[in-house]
C-alpha cells in the first residue's frame, strides 16, 4: 500500500490556499489543523458560526491549560483570544454567512461530485447534530475548500459522479485536497492539479469515479 499524505499534510496543503487579510471558517475535523500552519505575519482571522471573529488558533489537547471556557466555538472546541477579537449573536454571525462576508470556508466531506457538489452533514448514526450552518456556508463564501480521504475506510469512492448522500451544496466546492491529490471542479470537469509523493495520476483515477482531466503544470504536491 503506497503512503498517503497525514491529516497534518492535507491541513498544511489547505492553508496554502488562504491569502492575506482573509476571514475563513474551519470546520471540525482536520480544517480544524489549518490554524496550526498560517505564516508568521499573514493577518487571518477567523469565524465561528455561534459569533466570534478574529480570534487564535484552536487548543490542541497537549494546550489545554491555555483553556477559558467562554472561547469556545460552534464545534465545541476552545480556541485561543486574540487581540481585536469580537463577539456577537447568531443573527449577526449568519448575516455575515449569508451576505458573502466569509472568503474562506474549509471543512470535511462524505462525497464531492464530478460537478463540485457537496455531501458533508450527518448520516444515520454520526455523532454530529446535522446540517447546522453548513449550507448557509458553502453558499454565502467566495471560496470552499474541502479536505477529506480520498475513499472510505472500506475503499469505496468519496469523489463520485453523483453524490448519493443528502446535498449540502451543489456546485459549490472550489478546491478539494485528499490523502492523495489536489483536485479542482471545473465546468469541463474534475482537474487533477497536484498528487502525493509517490502517487500517479493513473493509480489516483482507479480511486476516483468521475474521469480526471489532467492540469497542464500537474506536479507533485508542494508544501
Amino acid at each position: 500500500m503506497k503512503e498517503k499524505l497525514s491529516e497534518e499534510i492535507m491541513a498544511l496543503r489547505a492553508a496554502k490556499e488562504f491569502q492575506d487579510g482573509n476571514i475563513i471558517n474551519l470546520g471540525a475535523g482536520i480544517p480544524n489543523l489549518c490554524a496550526m500552519f498560517i505564516p508568521e505575519g499573514r493577518n487571518i482571522m477567523f469565524e465561528s458560526e455561534n459569533g466570534a471573529l478574529g480570534y487564535g488558533g484552536i487548543i490542541m489537547v497537549d494546550e489545554f491549560e491555555k483553556v477559558e471556557i467562554q472561547h469556545i466555538d460552534a464545534g465545541g472546541r476552545y480556541f485561543l483570544p486574540k487581540e481585536g477579537m469580537s463577539f456577537f449573536d447568531m443573527g449577526t454571525s449568519l448575516d455575515l454567512m449569508r451576505g458573502g462576508r466569509l472568503d474562506i470556508t474549509c471543512l470535511g466531506a462524505y462525497q464531492v461530485s464530478a460537478k463540485g457538489d457537496l455531501a458533508n452533514w450527518a448520516i444515520p448514526g454520526d455523532i454530529s447534530v446535522g446540517i447546522g450552518g453548513g449550507m448557509d456556508l458553502v453558499y454565502g463564501s467566495k471560496r470552499v475548500i474541502v479536505i477529506m480521504e480520498h475513499v472510505t475506510k472500506n475503499g469505496e469512492f468519496k469523489i463520485l459522479n453523483e453524490c448519493t448522500y443528502p446535498v449540502t451544496g451543489k456546485k459549490c466546492v472550489s478546491v478539494l485536497v485528499t490523502d492523495i491529490a489536489v483536485i479542482e471542479p471545473t465546468k469541463e470537469g474534475l482537474v487533477l492539479k497536484e498528487y502525493a509523493p509517490g502517487w500517479t495520476a493513473e493509480e489516483i483515477q482507479k480511486l476516483t469515479e468521475p474521469k480526471l482531466l489532467l492540469a497542464d503544470d500537474l506536479k507533485e504536491i508542494e508544501l
